[in-house]
């Protein structure tokens, strides 16, 4: 069914009244927060602006889904009305559908990869509509590949690792695109499903490495090799689990389970991201919006605390993919904030309980 964009209000001032506020790891004491225009403001005075009374509530940075796929504007209001009030996208073509999603007034902000980097055999290259101008063969059109896409806006470049011999970019070409995308100051990050995609993009030196495998579990040593480069995952356990589920092998999702513990434990960042989609051809379409709460539900029962949860899709995508104007609830940041039920430090699921949404101080209308 095609969502519409919610209905929305934004005076020039709002004053968020007697609201905790996540405030890194905990929740100060009951204060005023006041949206001024599309920031939060440093003072506090009430005096002209809106009221909203917060007592009981949680006042949160807005929810930041590092892995979504983008299919239009009904996608951009379905994970507002969720309180994500950015998504990282990780693939979206042709150019002119990307440009047409880009600042969109009062709706969820993006950065996008644009067309990602495949091979000519994997399965991205099955996948029904799948662009041309993906393929990449060799490290010559390797450099041609990201000048093209940093041309076209790409805040970063995907490239989808395989295991050698699976059909994705060899070695040679894969090194040709992360040193491409860092003369042109773009992160890298690697799709990489299976422990052999992870080893590769291990050797390649990528900065963030999203999905995480369900053939078998990463152990210590592989995950302190990744702690070590510096890289950063995106598991995407919504997907994960959906794709075991989907494929018959639920109990593999055991294996991501046990993957995301050991990178936990080496010291890996955690970035929340769902694969948020409706593209044919894949193993699973992920619900874009709702799944982000799915996600952070995920992740705590994993083993992350709910702090560590929700710092992953607030403070951490922020920090990862230079976002240096939001991801927390702080004077002088964007106005991305969410007001929900309860404290989800105690349980992550109250994240699910919003009452109130603002894209850069515009207020959106929570889902039903």
């Amino acid at each position: 069914m095609t969502r519409t964009a919610p209905e929305t209000t934004g005076p020039a001032r709002t004053a968020l009244l007697n609201v905790r506020v996540l405030d890194g790891r905990e929740l100060t004491e009951p204060r005023t927060v006041v949206i001024d225009g599309d920031v939060i403001s440093p003072r506090t005075e009430t005096g002209g602006a809106r009221l909203v009374d917060g007592t009981g509530m949680t006042l949160l940075p807005g929810l930041i889904d590092a892995h979504v796929h983008l299919h239009g504007a009904d996608t951009l209001a379905a994970l507002a009305s969720h309180g994500v009030t950015t998504a990282l996208d990780m693939a979206t073509w042709p150019p002119q559908l990307l440009a047409s999603l880009r600042r969109v007034p009062h709706l969820t902000d993006i950065r996008s990869a644009g067309t990602p980097a495949i091979g000519d055999g994997g399965p991205h290259a099955r996948i029904p509509g799948m662009s041309e101008d993906a393929v990449v063969r060799g490290p010559v059109q390797a450099r041609e590949f990201v000048a093209a896409q940093v041309a076209a806006g790409a805040d970063y470049i995907k490239i989808v690792t395989e295991a050698p011999g699976e059909g994705g970019p060899d070695r040679e070409t894969v090194d040709a695109l992360v040193a491409a995308a860092r003369a042109h100051g773009r992160k890298t990050v690697a799709h990489a499903a299976s422990a052999g995609a992870y080893l590769m993009a291990f050797d390649t030196g990528v900065d963030l490495i999203t999905h995480i495998p369900l053939d078998r579990p990463l152990d210590a040593a592989e995950a302190t090799r990744m702690a070590v480069r510096g890289q950063v995952c995106v598991p995407t356990l919504t997907m994960m689990e959906g794709t075991a589920a989907a494929r018959g092998i639920a109990p593999a999702y055991r294996n991501a389970v046990r993957s995301l513990a050991a990178l936990r434990d080496a010291g890996v960042p955690i970035l929340a991201g769902t694969d948020a989609n409706t593209q044919a051809g894949v193993p699973f379409q992920v619900e874009h919006g709702a799944s982000i709460h799915h996600e952070l539900e995920l992740l705590v029962e994993a083993g992350l605390t709910p702090a560590d949860a929700l710092r992953s899709a607030t403070a951490l995508p922020a920090e990862h993919f230079g976002l240096d104007d939001r991801g927390s609830v702080t004077p002088g940041l964007r106005a991305d904030l969410i007001l929900v039920e309860g404290n989800p430090l105690d349980d992550v699921r109250a994240t699910r309980a919003l009452r109130h949404i603002w894209c850069a101080g515009v207020e959106q209308a929570p889902a039903a």
